[in-house]
Parts: structure tokens; sequence; C-alpha cells
């Protein structure tokens, strides 16, 4: 398997705790001997693949690990927590300590999309689940720091949860690097794959290049006489209602279990006797940039109606052709 079994439109990119505390020279990391140059080295390629995500209208998810000065959970403990191992209690709630890292901060810039932890794992009491289940997302791009500890137990809460999972290797830093080449054969050989920012934009690239036309979603009918066409259709032929409406501009619209709509609008003597053809699509961002870059008209859209998301392009002799897909692609 590889990353492009996977769907674009049911990924989100998953960051984790690229905060002071665990990236800067003067958190609590660096403040108590780490060696934070490795976690600085993600920054630039995180920049670049946050960016390359937004711009393909996937959601992208941040993790907070935010602890308590006094947290009475972990005090009963009998043997010494991680924190205790450390100079201070790392990323105390409201401190500089916990905030974002100032080259990604201004990335982090929707509230939905902030998740807040109190413990290594991003799933471990919190609403992360709920809001993946409610985004339709199904497969998790997975960064940040460290990775042994925050990472990897997001990693495996992940597939645990029957999520798919891609471990992005160049945007995860552990607090010791010769601890990395065990943890990735471990995470390759039971939680998931394995894949470079690089080769993950090629991915978000390539998905464009492989959108098509699935099928055929609907064709709207135009005639002269809608109440003749409906005797004809669905009296005489069989055709069953599944729902009556009206278009914006008033015009009646008969839908029926067949993927064909009537409507009025025709004109005796006028040559084509559709409104337009409809055809569901599998990578509709990507079929439209391409429609753009052939120098093809875009009617209307990208915008939501009862099918998902249409755009309507225009075919070479003016016919409206509308393309749907999923509502997900519409940007999150």
């Amino acid at each position: 398997m590889s990353i492009a079994a996977l769907d674009p439109a049911r990924t989100a990119l998953l960051v984790i705790d690229m905060q002071n505390a665990f990236v800067h020279d003067e958190g609590t990391l660096g403040a108590s001997g780490v060696d934070v140059k490795p976690a600085q080295a993600t920054i630039a390629p995180h920049r670049r693949l946050i960016e390359r995500c937004r711009a393909a209208g996937m959601p992208v998810i941040w993790t907070l690990q935010v602890h308590l000065p006094d947290d009475a959970s972990r005090a009963r403990k009998r043997l010494a927590s991680h924190t205790a191992k450390r100079k201070r209690v790392s990323a105390l709630a409201g401190t500089w300590d916990a905030e974002i890292v100032d080259e990604l901060k201004d990335l982090a810039d929707d509230p939905t999309y902030v998740v807040v932890k109190h413990r290594f794992g991003a799933f471990h009491e919190t609403r992360l689940d709920a809001l993946l289940r409610m985004l339709g997302v199904e497969a998790l791009l997975v960064t940040g720091v460290t990775a042994n500890a925050c990472v990897e137990t997001t990693l495996r809460e992940a597939y645990l949860r029957d999520y798919d999972v891609v471990a992005v290797t160049d945007c995860i830093a552990a607090v010791r690097p010769e601890w990395e080449p065990t943890a990735h054969a471990v995470w390759s050989h039971y939680l998931g794959e394995l894949a470079t920012s690089q080769e993950v934009i090629d991915w978000l690239d390539g998905a464009g290049r492989g959108a098509e036309v699935e099928g055929l979603a609907h064709l709207l009918l135009q005639t002269t006489d809608i109440d003749a066409a409906e005797r004809f259709y669905v009296d005489l032929l069989g055709f069953k209602v599944r729902k009556r409406e009206r278009f914006r501009d008033g015009r009646p619209l008969i839908l029926t279990e067949q993927r064909m709509g009537i409507t009025s609008g025709r004109k005796p003597g006028d040559g084509a006797n559709f409104d337009h053809i409809a055809f569901h699509v599998r990578g509709l961002s990507g079929l439209v940039e391409r429609a753009r870059a052939a120098g093809v008209r875009v009617i209307r859209g990208p915008e939501p109606n009862a099918y998902g998301l249409s755009v309507y392009l225009e075919d070479p002799d003016g016919n409206e052709v509308e393309l749907i897909g999923p509502s997900e692609e519409g940007g999150k």
C-alpha cells in the first residue's frame, strides 16, 4: 500500500505540539539540556506542507500540550512522571512556553482546528475524534514533536480507531535522534505508512491529475410543456418522481429516480432540449484546475447543492456541464 490509495478529500493533516516548550531554544526542553535543533529543522518543511494542504482544501488540525501547575491526578503517582525529569513543568497553561512557535503561529488561525490535550495522546479525553468525524476524515497525515511520546502515542490511538495513518518523517523530531530509526520501523510495520513532506505534496499534486468523471449524475430535460412531459415520462413510461421543487428563477423541477430532471423553459424551435448534463466526478478541485488551465469557461461554482459540491463548465458547443463532487472538497 502507499499513500496514493488515500482520498485527499477525506484526509487531514494533524500537527502535534509545535510549541515553544518543545522547539524553541529557551523552551522547557531546551532549558533542560535537550538539543532542540532537530525539532527546529522541521519548521520549514512543516510550513511548506501546511500551506500546500490548506491550498488543497485539506483541514489542518493543531494540538497543544497544556499542563497545569497543580495536577492532582499526576501527583498521586508513586513513580516520577516524565515532567519531573525536566528543569520545570513544560507548557503551563497561559504561558509563552505553551504557545505555537512564531514561525508557524500565523497558520493556526482558526480555533476550531486547535485541540488542547493534557497527556501525550491527541485523542485521550479530547474532542479530536468527534471533530474528525464531523469533517468526514478517514486518514491522518501526522507531524510534530516528539516522536517517541506525543507523536507515537497519537499514531497508536489513531490506528486503534481505524484511521489510516501516515507519519510524515521529515516533519517529526525525537528528543534523541538515535531513537528515530526504531520508531520508524515499528510505525511502518504496525501502524501505517511513512512518507516525506515532498512525497505528500507530490501525492496532492498527482491527485488533481488523476481526477476523472465517474458516471452520469443526472440529465435535466428542458420542455415546452412540462405537464405533457410529465404525462409522457411519468404516467406512460413509468419514471418515478423522487422530488418536486423550484429553481431559483422560479421554474418548476421534477426529479426522478431514473436520474433525469424535467423542467420548463424550452421554446418551440430551440435547438437543444436539455438544460444541462451532470456527472459525478472524483477529484473535483483537480478537474476544475485542469479546466481553467485549458481555457475552459467556468460558468459558476464551486457551490453547494443537494448533491454535494457543484461546478458548471461550458463545453465547446456552449452547453452547461455540471460536475458534482463530495461536499468535503469545498474547503474546511
